[in-house]
């Protein structure tokens, strides 16, 4: 039986060093996992480099890690492990979906996994947050620092006068660990206080209070008669309660939702820099935080945070520690009576003015007249919103106004509390002045505020004015901000702030305008994926605070200026020469609405392979259309961002632009066949409809040029058509000739073919003869080889028989000679003395005895020779 032969297979190689033998990282290239932990326990920050050799990624961070490693291997073990080799307990034990992995361990804590950036100083920012989770704060002015931070600030007060820690710090130091396991960017900070002084100054009075810092909102304080004091607790309660003005934006490179799932939020400001972790200072990136904290704070006060310019003065009441709801009370008096939700309206139009809109704030006011027990900060809902919009339109006589210099408020009782009532200013805006962007002065330099009463009376609150007014008017606050502040909560275009490192992810912003060419790696830009548009910051203005302010504003703003960027293919380069015109983004509104030509407009794309099929037809009606009155063009929609109105979803789709009816775009039928004929009749149709107005002698006069024209262009097309008539009569002729020449050179290959033929069955009967021939030949052969064969084996027989009668007659003459020896000496024998007759007979018997065997035997081998023969 035999069995089945098993599958050869090569072995792996052998894993090698990955790193160099000189390199601070320890190498374990063959997966020795159990090793690594061993490792592990003697090292109090340990950083594990999970990769494969043969990763492209892995070998690019590599460099990064040595790089990172020679700063502060004296501080952190760095391990690398081969989890490729499939003997390695590494590659049994861990499951990675893709390389490298980075994981961190702070003594028995970890892993915490780092997923940003595989760069040198990303990874060390990210190692050193892990080395020094907590900032230790013993002064007011560490304090300050701490808390002007544009990224959350969580803060513990502990009182170090127990040994060896006082009750709750490892459990406060351990949620720090947490939060940088959660959130790899380690946007909140934490930090501990050990002051009681400093302490006092954000009201911790008890030795583990944990705080909250937040910029805008009110800040908090850990509840821990509501929650167990846990490390899981304290970092869920700051993740889901810190305050996310601006966000960093890092994506991974690999495939991903993250852009798209922030763009869905709403319209959002994507602001590129660059940016260096390792950096002591961030000029740019303070100043961007300055103006996002700005736009976001809609209570236009730090009244429910402490003054970050008076930290030490303690007299104030709102921080004074005996007060246990101090921040609450001044937070809900402040916006109470001060800061309202506001919305934005324009009026319907009732005059003849069409250039003159009123422009209405409707404000949300809740002011107490029986203070009940709690009262919390009002929210704009939207209930609330279409209350005030209805008692606002049942009172609009009283606000219209054809111009009006003045800005008029009037109050108007809730419908569902008798403690709230609403606010609705209005004032009138010129539609020519909203185009303010380049003039730094207001509209209304004096703006006179009138109150009429329509609801309760005795309110006499002031009103935010919109965005429009470039200065906000509110006597009574003294506000020294800039007027971005609250802008967020003052608009129906509430932005998302944004950033991305520009060192790394520029070629976002190549695709969203900027220019390739720039040293300054500065850019900014709106995307509003709801309107589909998006706008960028013109590169040739520094990215500085009042840029970004204007910015902001232009897009907030009811009739934003802004122009929306469109796309366009800059490799795109065409000659005047051709008959059809490509149309680009920038090319579009110049080519087809300027023009005082009639276009026809194709819409195609590259890939689209029928659109491809049409190129001829159209460069054929080029040509016969009149290039003074016609324009055909075309526009690739893959390549040019072209605005939502002139889209479409269907290709190719052909678009006819009457002249001097640009508007009344008309959209070739898809029943018909795209035809020259047909295209043809569709553009005459279209182009020659008659104008309700009377024809005067001039528009006879231009009637009868454009006739003449059409007619001497037909008349020239027509003399093109007869000469490429003649020419093709000559083609023709020449073709005939070829032809005829060519069934001569057929006739004469036939004659060949049967000439060959024949001679091809010549051969094949000579073949045929000769292997005949060949095949008796052959068994002609085979008999006289059997009849040698025969011959052999007869004559090897004769020498077998020879060489045995050679062998009988030797033995036969042996024999004989020695039986003449016998009888010589029986002679001599005769001859002794008579003395010795009894010896001699003895001597006789025996000789006669060796003689009688002597016989037996010759007779013995005679015989068997005759057997033999």
């Amino acid at each position: 039986s035999c069995s089945r032969a098993k599958d050869v297979t090569m072995p792996a190689k052998l894993p090698v060093n990955f790193f160099s033998t000189r390199s601070p990282v320890i190498d374990l290239f063959r997966g020795q996992l159990d090793y690594a932990d061993h490792l592990r326990q003697d090292s109090e920050i340990v950083l594990y480099f999970f990769y494969a050799p043969w990763c492209g990624q892995s070998i690019a961070a590599r460099e990064e890690i040595e790089h990172v490693a020679s700063r502060l291997s004296d501080q952190v073990l760095f391990v690398a492990v081969n989890c490729w080799w499939n003997q390695g307990k590494c590659r049994k034990q861990k499951h990675f979906f893709y390389f490298p992995v980075i994981h961190l361990y702070h003594r028995s804590f970890g892993p915490i996994e780092y997923k940003g950036p595989m760069s040198a100083v990303y990874i060390e920012k990210f190692v050193r947050r892990v080395m020094t989770p907590l900032l230790y704060i013993s002064s007011r002015s560490k304090l300050l620092d701490f808390l002007s931070n544009y990224e959350p600030g969580v803060l513990g007060y502990f009182e170090f006068n127990a040994s060896p820690q006082p009750p709750g710090y490892l459990t406060f130091f351990t949620s720090a660990l947490h939060s940088l396991k959660k959130d790899y960017l380690g946007t909140i900070r934490f930090g501990v206080i050990t002051d009681k002084r400093v302490a006092e100054e954000i009201s911790l009075v008890h030795s583990g209070s944990v705080y909250l810092h937040r910029h805008v909102n009110t800040s908090l304080i850990y509840p821990n008669d509501i929650m167990n004091y846990t490390a899981e607790n304290i970092c869920k309660w700051a993740l889901e309660n810190r305050e996310m003005l601006i966000r960093w934006l890092r994506p991974h490179g690999g495939k991903s939702l993250l852009l798209n799932n922030e763009l869905k939020k709403g319209p959002a400001l994507l602001i590129f820099i660059p940016y260096n972790p390792l950096a002591e200072i961030h000029p740019l990136l303070d100043e961007i935080t300055k103006v996002a904290l700005e736009y976001h704070n809609c209570n236009k006060s730090q009244a429910a945070e402490p003054d970050l310019q008076h930290l030490g003065d303690t007299d104030s009441p709102a921080f004074d520690s005996s007060v246990p709801d101090a921040h609450m009370k001044v937070s809900e008096t402040f916006s109470l009576t001060k800061y309202p939700c506001c919305n934005t309206v324009v009026l319907p139009q009732w005059h003849s003015i069409s250039r003159t809109h009123n422009v209405c704030e409707l404000c949300i006011n809740q002011t107490l007249g029986v203070k009940p027990n709690k009262v919390h900060v009002p929210h704009c809902n939207f209930l609330e919103i279409e209350a005030a919009l209805d008692s606002f339109y049942l009172q609009e006589r009283t606000f219209f106004q054809v111009i009006s210099n003045t800005i008029e408020c009037s109050n108007f009782l809730s419908f569902y509390s008798p403690f709230s009532y609403y606010t609705a200013c209005c004032r009138t805006v010129n539609r020519h002045f909203l185009s303010f962007i380049s003039s730094e002065k207001t509209i209304f330099q004096t703006p006179k505020v009138a109150f009429s009463s329509h609801g309760k009376k005795g309110n006499t609150q002031h009103s935010i004015p919109h965005i429009e007014d470039r200065n906000c008017f509110i006597p009574d606050l003294h506000i020294t901000g800039t007027n971005i502040t609250g802008l967020s909560c003052r608009t129906n275009k509430t932005l998302n702030l944004y950033l991305l490192d520009s060192n790394l992810f520029w070629i976002y912003a190549e695709r969203l305008g900027a220019s390739r060419s720039t040293h300054l790696k500065e850019f900014a830009a709106i995307v509003d994926l709801k309107e589909e548009v998006h706008y960028v910051l013109d590169q040739n203005r520094s990215l500085v605070g009042s840029t970004l302010e204007n910015f902001i504003k232009n897009f907030s703003i009811l009739y934003s200026p802004l122009k929306r960027h469109l796309v366009d293919d800059p490799s795109v380069h065409f000659h005047e020469q051709r008959v059809i015109t490509e149309v680009t983004t920038n090319t579009f509104h110049d080519t087809v609405f300027l023009s005082e030509k009639n276009v026809l407009l194709l819409y195609y794309a590259q890939w689209c392979g029928f659109c491809a099929s049409l190129n001829h037809i159209f460069i054929q009606l080029a040509r016969l259309l009149p290039p003074d009155n016609f324009t055909v063009a075309r526009i690739d929609t893959t390549r040019n961002d072209l605005p939502w109105e002139f889209m479409t979803d269907r290709l190719p789709t052909i678009l006819f632009f009457p002249h001097q009816r640009k508007e009344q775009s008309v959209k070739f039928p898809e029943d018909f066949s795209v035809n020259l004929p047909n295209l043809l009749k569709f553009i005459l149709h279209h182009s020659s409809l008659s104008s309700s107005e009377p024809c005067t002698k001039e528009c006879l006069h231009k009637e009868t040029v454009l006739q003449q024209g059409h007619i001497s262009h037909l008349e020239r097309e027509i003399q093109k058509l007869r000469s490429e008539i003649s020419a093709l009569h000559q083609a023709h002729g020449q073709l005939e000739a070829q032809l005829s020449e060519a069934r001569r050179e057929e006739h004469k290959l036939q004659q060949q073919k049967h000439a060959l033929e024949k001679q091809h069955k010549t051969l094949q009967l000579h073949s045929e003869r000769l292997q005949a021939t060949h095949d008796q030949k052959n068994q002609e052969l085979l008999e006289m080889a059997e009849k040698l064969q025969e011959l052999a084996d007869a004559s090897e027989n004769l020498l077998k028989e020879n060489t045995l009668l050679r062998i009988l007659v030797a033995s036969r003459e042996g024999r004989l000679q020695s039986k003449d020896e016998i009888k010589e000496s029986v002679q001599s024998e005769q001859t002794v003395s008579e003395d010795n007759d009894v010896s001699v007979s003895t001597a006789t018997a025996t000789l006669e005895e060796k003689r009688i065997d002597n016989i037996d035997t010759i007779q013995t081998e005679h015989s068997s020779g005759n057997r033999t023969e």
